[in-house]
């Protein structure tokens, strides 16, 4: 949004999508040949579906909360066993053997305390997930109805051209029968060029939208929106920014619990260890003298673990402070969508209810009246491009509302 008071931190995959589609902007031409073959219409809860069933960004996620669900696996942390082998006269003159064996083990809460960390890590991992998933379907949902503008101008530029096909056949009849020049003629044959180059350039833009809705979905197909779906995107204000709010949340409350837990753990190491052993030896050369030992490890520098823990506290209180700032970052930004959505829609509304009405009733009438004679030609072309103006600016004006409208169903989360 132009002037707006805030500055985002641009998401990671959003910029890789960027970057991505310059390149297929660059490819397109070579596409176009091809675009209506084998196309399969869907609708944008299918699309959005498929995106989140074929995304790799999400499949990646699912792997690390895998790889965070098989470390809790590591929350009994035995040291390595130790064995050792002594031989010499250690005994006596003749040589002796000795051969021990020793292992420590955690007692006290380690082990409770590195599972219930590890099982905080593995929902974390799934909250990042969820944002993930958020901002793929505000991907899909802007690529969809940015297909559906496309289709909607393809569709006025089809209309044009029936209004100056017509007033080219009028032109001719007038010029044959002497009630006007040879200039009405030349001008409509220009317009109708023009407005069958612009056709094919329309063409190059629908293949270029079908790509980025093709990428943000990431499959192989030759996917396109489903065009009998309104062009007004239908939004829930409401739910959408409750959601935001909702992901945010749910994700710095999370990250809160990863510290505390993480801040037990480093607590729980300044425990003592348990360690037990067995060894066997000879005396004389006699063979089986054994026995067992029995002892403790005793952390009396465990200033390094206090600080660790202290460490995890203070990250939980930055948390806090991130949780705190970017509510209120959602809350600002949740009211300047507001207000250009407002915009929007009134100027849409205005389109809607008058605009449209007015553009008819101007090409209707200027239509019959060049017809009869009674309108100049200079008068003709002055009122339809008066017409043809407000239709492209519907046009626009509803592409900006679903543009705002989307925006405010999905307002851009900040969680770094």
């Amino acid at each position: 949004m132009k002037n707006s008071i805030y500055i985002f931190s641009p998401n990671p995959f959003a910029n890789f999508a960027q970057k991505t589609l310059r390149t297929l902007r660059l490819g397109t031409f070579l596409l176009v040949g091809t675009f209506a073959q084998a196309q399969q219409a869907i609708s944008l809860e299918k699309a959005i579906e498929l995106a989140k069933s074929n995304n790799i960004d999400l499949k990646i996620a699912d792997k690390e909360i895998e790889k965070q669900t098989v470390l809790k696996k590591t929350a009994f942390q035995a040291d390595p066993l130790q064995v050792q082998y002594q031989g010499g006269q250690f005994n006596s003159a003749d040589f002796d053997h000795n051969v021990s064996v020793q292992q420590y083990f955690p007692i006290g809460n380690i082990t409770k305390a590195n599972r219930q960390l590890q099982e905080e890590l593995v929902k974390l991992a799934e909250k990042r997930k969820a944002l993930s998933s958020y901002e793929i379907e505000k991907a899909v949902t802007l690529a969809y109805y940015q297909y559906l503008y496309g289709v909607s101008i393809q569709r006025l530029n089809s209309e044009l051209n029936e209004i100056y096909i017509k007033f080219l056949k009028n032109a001719e009849l007038r010029f044959k029968t002497g009630e006007s020049g040879n200039i009405e003629v030349i001008s409509a044959k220009a317009k109708v060029k023009e407005i069958e180059t612009q056709k094919a350039q329309l063409e190059y833009d629908l293949a270029i939208y079908q790509k980025q809705l093709q990428f943000f979905v990431q499959t192989n197909e030759n996917i396109i929106p489903d065009e009998k779906i309104a062009l007004q995107y239908a939004i829930m204000k409401e739910e959408g920014n409750s959601k935001a709010e909702g992901l945010l949340t749910d994700y710095y409350q999370q990250q809160i619990s990863v510290y505390q837990k993480e801040s037990n753990t480093y607590k729980a190491m300044r425990t003592p260890k348990l360690g037990l052993g067995y060894f066997a030896q000879s005396i004389n050369t006699d063979w089986l003298y054994q026995g067992f030992t029995a002892g403790l490890q005793i952390p009396l520098f465990g200033g390094v673990n206090s600080a660790k823990a202290k460490a995890s506290e203070i990250s939980i209180s930055q948390s806090q402070l991130a949780l705190d700032k970017n509510k209120l970052t959602l809350n600002l930004q949740q009211q300047e969508l507001q207000n250009n959505f407002a915009k929007q829609q009134k100027a849409l509304d205005y389109y809607q209810n008058e605009g449209l009405q007015y553009a008819d009733q101007i090409i209707s009438t200027a239509q019959k009246s060049y017809a009869n004679g009674d309108m100049s030609y200079w008068s003709y072309i002055s009122f339809l491009n008066q017409a043809i103006d407000i239709k492209k600016q519907y046009a626009e004006a509803t592409h900006n509302y679903n543009q705002s409208a989307i925006e405010l169903q999905f307002p851009t989360i900040k969680n770094n």
